[in-house]
């Protein structure tokens, strides 16, 4: 079935302009992460300079996402993504040439990253609310919104694969500088497609009463008085905490002291993302569930395995058919809670909704990554991966038992 609903939704002119965009800007951000770690080490900086490159593009993410929810709603999604694309175009393009010339110091990183990092602030919220207008616009078909969410997580699945052995090969053939070129050039690509979207413009919002700080009330309240929204983006908030963030830090580890090391790492990382490829085709075809949460919940399951596969002491290819499991779990539950959320969300605070369930949702994963060795050290590897394996079933079957979930159609 996917194979013939994949054509179909590439055959509508803004399906089709929005995977080309999202793919290229998301496959030039991933290649440029990789870009950016080494040329921090080759100029010389240490693990700690590192930690404060990559923490300078995060922060402002967190910070400013509430923020640029609001802007979105406001002034509307596509004109807020296409100044966030022209202003990560022209960071990208200054470090490229910084890159190319010489040696910048770690400061010039910091302040570069933290502007790249604000940029997406703004872009992320406003996407998730284009999504329901670009499949508004053109020929309507069956299911177009889920189709519109699955080739957004189709673009970002095949980034993760791709990105970091494109950057791998470029960074050692043509250095880092080119690399990020290439990223600035990604987001002309993204713009341009923007431009060129027949979604129907829809006039800027007034400021009410209370100017921002009502806006940010107003997205609140909505996101509050829904449980199924609530409680969903509590459940990723401790996933996040308790078993993603622990994976990441302590996989690599066991990797190095039981496994094959980097090489058995990244199979097991390529085989998350091909099963992320996997999931996002399939959830092009046939028809979305009657309870899409449910089944979004039932797919958040297969997260427990990677860890679960470690901590019980499998080898590596265990591990990774666990990791292509709990990939195609990622792809299926994201592509229906987006699509429940914008089924259910009014458009006019869409972006802010967006915003809160993301901030919600990868606001504690910084402070699991800093946790997940020194709690390791004192309760051991084993019990801490084994613990999030647990941890997600039950907090799975926790979200099942809400009435709002369940009923949710």
């Amino acid at each position: 079935m996917a194979r013939t609903r994949l054509p179909a939704a590439l055959a509508h002119h803004d399906l089709r302009l929005f995977f080309i965009g999202e793919s290229a800007s998301l496959l030039g951000s991933s290649m440029a992460t990789v870009a950016v770690t080494f040329a921090v080490l080759d100029g010389g900086g240490i693990e700690a300079d590192l930690g404060f490159v990559m923490a300078a593009r995060i922060v402002p993410m967190v910070v400013l996402m509430l923020v640029g929810g609001a802007v979105a709603d406001r002034f509307g999604p596509r004109r807020v993504m296409v100044v966030s694309d022209v202003l990560r175009c022209a960071v990208q393009a200054v470090l490229a040439v910084l890159l190319l010339t010489g040696r910048p110091a770690v400061w010039t990183f910091v302040v570069l990253l933290a502007m790249w990092g604000a940029g997406e602030s703004f872009y992320a919220p406003a996407r998730g609310a284009l999504i329901p207008e670009i499949a508004a616009s053109g020929e309507p078909y069956e299911d177009k919104l889920r189709d519109a969410n699955a080739l957004a997580g189709m673009a970002g699945s095949l980034a993760s694969v791709a990105g970091p052995a494109l950057a791998g090969l470029a960074v050692a053939t043509a250095g880092s500088g080119v690399v990020v070129a290439v990223d600035a050039l990604t987001y002309v690509v993204s713009a341009v497609a923007l431009l060129t979207l027949r979604v129907q413009e829809r006039p800027s919002r007034a400021a009410g009463p209370g100017g921002g700080a009502a806006a940010l009330l107003e997205g609140w309240a909505q996101f509050r008085s829904r449980t199924w929204l609530w409680v969903t983006t509590l459940q990723f908030t401790l996933f996040n905490l308790l078993v993603w963030a622990p994976f990441l830090v302590l996989g690599p580890v066991v990797a190095h002291e039981r496994l094959g090391g980097a090489r058995d790492w990244g199979v097991i990382m390529a085989f998350y993302g091909s099963g992320a490829v996997v999931g996002g085709l399939a959830s092009l075809g046939g028809r979305t569930p009657r309870r899409p949460l449910v089944v979004a919940t039932v797919a958040t399951a297969g997260w427990a395995l990677p860890s679960g596969a470690i901590a019980a002491g499998l080898p590596v290819l265990p591990v990774a058919g666990a990791a292509f499991v709990a990939g195609i779990g990622s792809a299926v539950c994201g592509m229906l809670y987006a699509t429940t959320n914008q089924r259910h969300v009014p458009a006019e605070v869409m972006a802010r909704i967006t915003s809160l369930t993301t901030v919600g949702a990868f606001a504690l994963g910084p402070l699991g990554l800093a946790l997940a060795g020194p709690v390791a050290a004192l309760a051991g590897t084993t019990a801490v991966l084994g613990f999030g394996a647990i941890w997600q079933i039950t907090t799975g079957l926790a979200v099942l038992a809400v009435p709002d979930v369940r009923r949710l159609g």
